[in-house]
């Protein structure tokens, strides 16, 4: 029996207790008194159930069939900053964020129908922003016809804002701002399998700031955090779409264009680049950056989203082995350039150990009376199949690698011993100069190492000079620290490629420098270009002022040497002295002692 009937309760009660007549008022009154307590337990029971509906920790609410509030169990103001009174007898769908009326509307209709429906809703605050609910609705029937419906809903605004919190911390970078590598390779892969009507190609680029190592170096991790965000903001205007541009880590970007052709994806990259010629405002200071861009294109079939980034940071790496600041187009070779590489890191390796290293010497030369005043230590690799390799062919894997620091140790330690040995040998005492690499001067035991190498090698401290690059002056206090200590022990320094980096005269006069070597390339074309020849003379003069040797280098002809005499240059290194020899071949230099055909120039100059 699914249900109470009052019709069945009187032939069973004529069976219980054996009556076999009544009066028809005694029977009345019997089916009366039924009935009330019928009623009177239905109401009991609305009333518990009432009761229950009122203390639920769910806000529920009675529409009747026109879609207007009933009733309620709670006032919700609290969550939708509306009181009750305010709701009786309006219609739900007025409540309804735009984007939810429809749906709000479908739920309505079914739940008439007799189904039970669920979604997720939003409905405006009063204060006019969305609040997400989660609803179950549920048809009421009364006397067999359904009457209305009952909602119950649920906020669910904090656990949506925790979604989107977790979201956003698995496909943002955090401090930028923008997609990370997980959103962007996801996003990659799916604009790869689109249709593309007219077969529009998609470009990749992948983006490394050059020397970024260097501004943390120098300014402090916070400030070059402050970098990455400005670099993030200007690269965001070369885009339509900002999700078509991440970060992938550290100071690394990756961006994806739609372009019909190469030539269109250069033309991109170049819009990329011109956002860096402007120089950025770090406290005050204006820094000027550069870039490296390694770009590709999905022209093989089968190329996914993986692959694309691999050869566009394949170019990348092509790009910094070719100096930096510009940008490669990728090709199929560059896939045998890396492979040279790694095989190339593992040959410097077992070339150290196998002491297959050795050191040239290019003399540096007084530009008045053609003196050998002094000696540059080259290294070079004597390769057991390719014979004699220049450092441009192996440097780079070795900075790459950090092996630079080991080799540049070598070099040290090498020219200190060579340069005692000509002196036992009773060849004229002169110093020799020792190139140091960044990673090597940004080491915490650099002057003690330098203590320590003179020491084990007898050679005194006035007979060695260290030089540096501009780069390694950007952070002043922590170059002044180390070169003040450097110069306490004796050695002299030396500042090399001057022009082509970050100093200015004015960092210079403050920290403890002996002489400036002017970069090749302006010595080059100082006979061609009148810009050249102005920035030599410029810095020749503003090294004098600031009581500093000027040695230029690269010189090769006696035109060059004619101007840098008339300008009073004090030295010079190049092919026109000499080319970098061997060691033997220095004694050979050294007996000579100096250059007959400088003297010459010298007594008639420009």
């Amino acid at each position: 029996m699914n249900g109470w009937h009052i019709d069945g309760l009187w032939p069973a009660w004529i069976a219980a207790s054996g009556i076999w007549a009544l009066s028809t008022a005694s029977l009345g009154w019997f089916l009366a008194r039924e009935r009330r307590k019928s009623k009177a337990a239905k109401r009991s029971h609305d009333a518990e159930l009432l009761a229950l509906l009122e203390e639920s920790p769910l806000f529920f609410a009675v529409i009747d069939r026109e879609g207007s509030f009933e009733r309620m169990n709670r006032d919700p103001m609290t969550t939708i900053g509306r009181p009750k009174e305010q709701l009786i007898g309006r219609s739900l769908l007025e409540l309804l964020a735009e984007n939810s009326r429809g749906q709000g509307m479908q739920i309505f209709r079914k739940t008439l129908q007799g189904e039970r429906c669920t979604a997720d809703v939003q409905v405006m605050h009063a204060a006019g922003h969305p609040i997400d609910l989660n609803i179950e609705t549920a048809p009421l029937v009364r006397e067999g016809r359904i009457e209305g419906i009952v909602v119950f809903t649920q906020d669910i605004s904090e656990r949506r804002r925790s979604l989107e919190r977790i979201r956003y911390m698995a496909y943002y970078d955090d401090m930028t701002g923008l997609p990370n590598r997980r959103f962007f390779m996801n996003r990659l892969q799916e604009r790869l399998s689109e249709p593309n009507p007219g077969s529009p190609s998609i470009a990749v680029f992948y983006l490394d700031v050059d020397r970024f190592k260097l501004v943390n170096a120098s300014y402090g991790r916070d400030t070059g955090d402050i970098l990455l965000l400005q670099i993030a903001e200007r690269l965001t205007r070369c885009f339509d779409i900002q999700e078509d541009l991440a970060r992938m880590e550290g100071d690394e970007f990756v961006g994806m264009f739609v372009v019909n052709d190469a030539e269109e994806a250069a033309a991109r990259i170049g819009a990329v680049l011109r956002q860096f010629d402007e120089p950025f405002e770090l406290g005050g200071i204006p820094l000027h950056v550069t870039v490296s861009v390694g770009l590709s294109l999905n022209v093989e079939a089968g190329d996914d989203a993986g692959m694309l980034i691999k050869k566009a940071d394949t170019a990348l790496h092509r790009v910094k082995e070719n100096g930096r600041n510009g940008y490669t187009l990728y090709k199929s070779e560059f896939e045998n350039t890396a492979l040279h590489k790694l095989t190339l890191q593992h040959e410097l390796i077992e070339a150290l150990h196998l002491k297959q290293f050795m050191l040239y010497y290019q003399p540096q030369y007084d530009l008045v009376d053609g003196r050998i005043v002094g000696l540059e230590a080259l290294i070079r690799w004597r390769h057991p199949e390719r014979g004699l390799v220049p450092p441009i062919a192996f440097i780079p894997a070795a900075e790459d690698s950090g092996m630079i620091v080991a080799l540049g140790d070598w070099v040290l330690r090498e020219a200190c011993r060579q340069n005692r040995a000509w002196q036992d040998a009773g060849l004229p005492p002169i110093p020799v100069s020792v190139n140091l690499s960044f990673r090597q001067f940004a080491q915490m035991d650099l002057v003690g190492k330098v203590a320590a190498i003179l020491e084990e090698t007898g050679l005194e401290p006035r007979y060695l000079k260290l030089e540096i690059t501009e780069s390694m002056t950007m952070d002043v206090e922590r170059a002044l620290s180390y070169l003040k200590a450097l110069t306490a022990l004796g050695v002299g320094i030396s500042v090399d490629d001057f022009g082509t980096g970050y100093s200015s005269f004015h960092y210079l006069k403050r920290l403890p420098i002996g002489s400036l070597k002017i970069d090749r390339s302006f010595v080059r074309d100082i006979q061609q270009d009148p810009n050249d020849r102005a920035i030599v003379a410029a810095i020749i003069a503003m090294a004098h002022n600031l009581q500093l040797q000027v040695i230029a280098e690269g010189v090769e002809n006696e035109e060059q040497v004619r101007f840098l005499q008339h300008h009073r240059c004090d030295e010079m290194q190049g092919y026109y002295g000499s080319p970098p020899v061997p060691s033997e071949a220095v004694e050979n230099l050294l007996a000579l002692g100096r250059v007959e055909t400088l003297q010459t120039i010298s007594t008639h100059p420009v």
